[in-house]
């Protein structure tokens, strides 16, 4: 996935290969939560899904709306009008908050519940025994942030992604988390997590601002040479994995455990 409101953009990741173009419209509360941290604050608006669907040739949209208030059911029924292929529900708490979301969606675009806060976490086997949401989305930056810890991949080292990961497994249900740099960017590389995403049996990824930061970079030769080099990279790297024994799969948990606490142990000293 490729979160961005450009229809350029979508356009050119769409020719090169990423599944969703993802719509952000999560405001509410958003500042408050993320200001003290570097992560991505959205400006996109209800115009954005007209304009980025109509350069879609293959890709899938995806929306994200604001954690459930009032005007819920009012904001889904436009992403909804609008063209939107599946609808995200970010900051649920209660297995009643998602079953709402997803009664108000009400089949006529995929549901996907994106778990960050430990709300959902404890809510998760409920909504797993009611039914009814096509997809979940573990968010490590907010869930990291409710855990009170240092960096977001130390939900994968200290083994809780593992656990909730093991449960949405033993439902058949369809997730990923996370997001992830270019093969071999970022300050975990994408290859070291890509690699944990086949471990855990994860179908989704955000490819990051790491991949390819459009508020920073303008040219769209540029874009396009990013994304046409950076997704066939990926791809070859997963036909790779295809063919690796389960020892390649623990070996690079471990060595990702160990570069996550040596990423903490700096940003703690530096705090």
């Amino acid at each position: 996935m490729y979160i961005t409101n450009s229809p350029e953009v979508a356009k050119t990741a769409d020719g090169n290969g990423v599944d969703r173009i993802f719509i952000d419209l999560e405001t509410r509360g958003k500042a408050e939560r993320q200001g003290h941290i570097d992560s991505v604050k959205s400006h996109h608006n209800l115009t954005d899904i007209d304009a980025v669907k109509g350069q879609l040739q293959r890709a899938q949209l995806l929306v994200r709306c604001n954690p459930l208030f009032d005007g819920s059911r009012e904001e889904i029924d436009e992403i909804v009008r609008r063209g939107a292929d599946i609808v995200m529900l970010p900051m649920w708490r209660t297995a009643d908050e998602a079953m709402r979301f997803i009664d108000y969606v009400n089949g006529r675009a995929r549901t996907m519940l994106l778990l960050e806060t430990i709300g959902a976490e404890k809510a998760l086997d409920e909504v797993l025994s009611r039914g009814g949401a096509d997809e979940i989305y573990i968010g490590l930056n907010d869930l990291h942030l409710d855990y009170g810890l240092t960096f977001l991949f130390e939900l994968l080292a200290n083994g809780k992604v593992d656990e909730i990961t093991a449960k949405l497994r033993q439902a058949g249900m369809f997730f990923g988390f996370g997001g992830i740099a270019a093969l071999d960017g970022g300050l975990v590389s994408g290859r070291n997590i890509i690699a944990e995403h086949y471990r855990l049996g994860s179908s989704i990824a955000i490819l990051s601002r790491a991949f390819c930061d459009t508020s920073k970079i303008k040219d769209l030769e540029e874009i396009e040479s990013i994304f046409s080099e950076g997704v066939k990279n990926i791809r070859q790297y997963e036909t790779e994995l295809l063919k690796m024994p389960a020892s390649y799969f623990d070996e690079n948990h471990k060595n990702v455990s160990l570069k996550v606490n040596e990423i903490v142990d700096r940003m703690r000293k530096k705090s």
